[in-house]
């Protein structure tokens, strides 16, 4: 056991000043004896990543110019499709290390990743049907970073039950194949590794094969994830061929609970928003995502006043940062109703303490994981902020989370400790050259496929 000391720690209370932890096998436990290390000045928890397609990572920037004048998000599925294609299990591997590198830089500690590249492209299946799988566990491992692995079940093209397209080939599982997959991965679960379930979307994963996956002992204690009233389109089809709003029908039909998290359900109607809220299930916001691909704005307001749960996700990539996905998620809420300081509680009127706790509760929630806090038990991630940065000068406790928050563009965190191991010390990552340099000879490969 280790003894560390912090002046300011972030815990569920809020600031804890001259605050002492102690940390044992990777995991916080009640403090002992004297001072110990020096942490640094303001030390938090470090945030969960509730959604992540780590290949994407690598084609941020590729798909910003215009292919037709109603450009999309389903225009720009085609062009990801086309790059997912040329993607292998040691692309995968080298792609998801150097972005959790860049996640640990950036403070994120745990990730789920929403894991649908399972077959070759042509949808023939690797010798080992969990090829890709492992490819990102282990540049889990390697970059240092919680894992909470959410293989895909996707069957159907459409809410009709359309075969899957051949770009959507490599995606595919029966549930039998699927329950398979997870019965050898949770073989590997370990304190930094966690599998849940990932159910694609409405569209992609018909009713009755959700009840069976949902309904085998292998699920039953496991985290739910599902794509959600993304797009307007796809609440227009699931009216028209089920007679229900996306997030209305899944909460008519299944057992949704604090389990599930419903990615982006960024098209809900005002009853939706409050049931979703009243379900205990997370929302799973990709605020720089959305944006990019032009999807809408979440109901913030109205489902924090119904004490609705939310977590963060960096889904595509284009941004790698708890900082903008939060800073973006308030932003886009002033753009919409031109008033500032729209995510408050009754209990605070800070818009960063308000949606720091909430990220850090909801995506901790989300992963199935013990983290996010500093209490003990949990699992010892922790992010040092840099106490020499002009920008907090002159501040303290009251203001620290919102100039973390929202004052300028430089990163503003120091150190990393992922699971009691420091990851990250003075703004590098301790295998940065060598994940980088892959990273690098693999995408460079990429000009000749």
């Amino acid at each position: 056991m280790k003894n560390y000391s912090a002046e300011s720690l972030w815990g569920p209370q809020g600031w804890t000043r001259d605050a002492r932890i102690a940390i044992d096998a990777g995991r916080v436990v009640t403090a002992t004896g004297g001072e110990g290390e020096r942490l640094g000045r303001w030390v938090l928890p470090g945030m969960p990543n509730l959604h992540s397609h780590a290949f994407q990572r690598a084609m941020a920037g590729l798909a910003e110019r215009q292919t037709n004048p109603s450009d999309s998000f389903w225009t720009w599925r085609e062009i990801m499709y086309a790059f997912a294609g040329r993607i292998g299990p040691d692309d995968l591997r080298a792609i998801a290390a150097q972005l959790y590198v860049e996640m640990l830089k950036a403070g994120y500690t745990h990730v789920c990743e929403f894991h649908y590249l399972h077959h070759q492209p042509d949808g023939k299946p690797y010798a080992d049907p969990a090829a890709m799988s492992l490819a990102l566990i282990e540049a889990a491992r390697e970059a240092g970073i919680g894992l909470t692995l959410l293989p895909t079940l996707y069957m159907t093209g459409g809410f009709d039950g359309r075969a899957l397209s051949e770009r959507q080939r490599r995606f595919g599982f029966d549930v039998d194949g699927y329950l398979s997959l997870l019965r050898q991965l949770v073989k590997m679960e370990n304190a930094a590794l966690r599998i849940g379930v990932a159910l694609h979307s409405l569209r992609a994963v018909p009713e009755k094969a959700m009840r069976a996956v949902l309904a085998d002992e292998t699920t039953r204690a496991m985290p739910i994830h599902i794509h959600i009233a993304e797009q307007i389109g796809e609440v227009q089809d699931c009216l028209a061929l089920r007679n229900a709003r996306p997030v209305e029908w899944l909460l008519d039909n299944l057992p949704v609970d604090a389990r599930w998290c419903l990615v982006h359900a960024t098209h809900m109607s005002a009853q939706e928003t409050q049931r979703l809220a009243q379900s205990g299930a997370v929302a799973g916001l990709c605020p720089t995502t959305e944006a990019n691909l032009g999807d809408g704005l979440f109901a913030l307001k109205a489902y924090l006043d119904d004490s609705g749960a939310l977590g963060i996700g960096s889904d595509s990539h284009i941004s790698v940062s708890p900082v903008e996905e939060l800073r973006w998620l308030e932003y886009g809420q002033r753009l919409a109703t031109r008033h500032r300081n729209i995510a408050v509680s009754a209990t605070n009127h800070s818009v960063g303490e308000t949606l720091h706790a909430a990220a850090l509760r909801g995506g901790a929630q989300a992963s199935g994981a013990a983290i996010g806090t500093t209490a003990a038990g949990a699992r010892a991630d922790l992010v040092v902020l840099d106490e020499n940065s002009s920008l907090f000068a002159g501040r303290d406790e009251a203001s620290l989370i919102d100039t973390f928050l929202f004052a300028g563009n430089t990163n503003l965190v120091r150190h990393v400790m992922a699971n009691g191991d420091w990851v990250v010390r003075d703004f590098r990552h301790r295998d940065e050259e060598c994940i980088a340099e892959r990273y690098r000879r693999t995408m460079r490969t990429f000009a000749d496929r």
